[in-house]
């Protein structure tokens, strides 16, 4: 059984700020005396993680998703509460513990902005000192995997969105480091990008254990990477498990779609705990609200209304980003 590399309790961050009301006036009386606010960002938030897990962390925003991000690799420091990576109390041991850990933040750039990608790939090779052996074969497989052989010799300025968060992803594993932290690892990638970018980080984590922890708004990216997913919502930790248990826990609903033969107008379907979502010639589309009705009555019913004209029937659930969304509104 892997161990756990990430043990967070009971955590918690507050922020103080500095309030005041708009005019001259108030901004005198702020001199005199000042009014702060205080918020709680993380509230005695617990969360373990083992070796080789790909987590997905997700939330709205301002949930405090980056907050838990900035504590555990160790830019933040926490109000109360325990958090050991690795061992390592991130913002204690700070120059220890980053050998071991990989970040990629979507809207923060580790790159030398006016040099090409690889002469940060070259420069992090000393920094880490990566045997030479080593760096040139992750190197080459890395450019494979994520196709950016063509413009890693640019100027980093001169990239795409797209193109940059691929080179990002090389800059923050080439030290082939034991936990890496991503941030909207996707942002700006197009469809094919996204693959590869996926299939490369399920190969990194297979071939050495690697400890994921995802933090994005795609969806595709959390049912494509993560078995398991942690929701954070106003600071609090409202679901962990996985995507699968999620389904069950918090999906009442299922859609039913038939396709008929024949040109059809399905007129007249009416039942309690049903809404049509399309109704066309050659499709009817239903939800149902297992709440208020069973998914075999609704099935009985079309078949014995339409039986002889549908050739095909698929029930599925909600898509997984309805259901985080119905889970956040909780």
């Amino acid at each position: 059984m892997e161990k756990d590399v990430i043990v967070v309790k009971d955590l918690r961050k507050q922020f103080k700020s500095f309030k005041r009301e708009a005019g001259f006036l108030a901004a005198v009386k702020s001199i005199i005396k000042r009014d702060y606010t205080e918020k709680d960002a993380l509230k005695r938030v617990s969360l373990n993680v083992k070796k080789g897990e790909i987590l997905g962390l997700i939330g709205p925003n301002g949930a405090g998703k980056s907050t838990l991000i900035k504590i555990l690799s160790g830019v933040m420091y926490p109000t109360s509460g325990e958090v050991k990576v690795l061992d390592f109390i991130p913002w204690k041991d700070r120059m220890k513990y980053t050998k071991h850990l990989g970040v990629v933040f979507g809207q923060k750039s580790v790159l030398w902005w006016d040099l090409p990608a690889i002469d940060s790939f070259e420069l992090n090779k000393g920094v880490y000192e990566i045997p030479e052996k080593d760096y040139n074969a992750r190197l080459k497989s890395m450019i494979e995997l994520l196709d950016v052989g063509e413009f890693i010799k640019k100027p980093v300025r001169q990239l795409s969105l797209g193109e940059r968060m691929r080179c990002e992803i090389i800059q923050a594993l080439l030290h082939n480091p034991e936990i890496v932290f991503l941030d909207e690892p996707s942002i700006g990638l197009d469809i094919i990008a996204k693959e590869k970018m996926r299939d490369f980080i399920k190969d990194i984590n297979k071939k050495y254990r690697t400890t994921f922890i995802i933090t994005t708004h795609d969806m595709g990216d959390i049912e494509k990477l993560c078995k398991r997913i942690t929701i954070i919502n106003h600071g609090g930790i409202v679901y962990d498990g996985t995507i699968e248990e999620v389904r069950k826990k918090f999906a009442n609903r299922k859609i039913i779609d038939c396709k008929f033969i024949d040109p059809i107008i399905a007129k007249g379907f009416e039942m309690r705990g049903c809404k049509i979502l399309r109704r066309r010639k050659h499709e009817l589309a239903v939800e149902l609200d297992l709440n208020k009705n069973r998914l075999r009555n609704v099935v009985d019913r079309l078949m014995k209304k339409y039986g002889a004209e549908i050739e095909d029937m698929a029930i599925t659930d909600p898509p997984i980003e309805e259901i985080i969304s119905a889970i956040y509104r909780r």
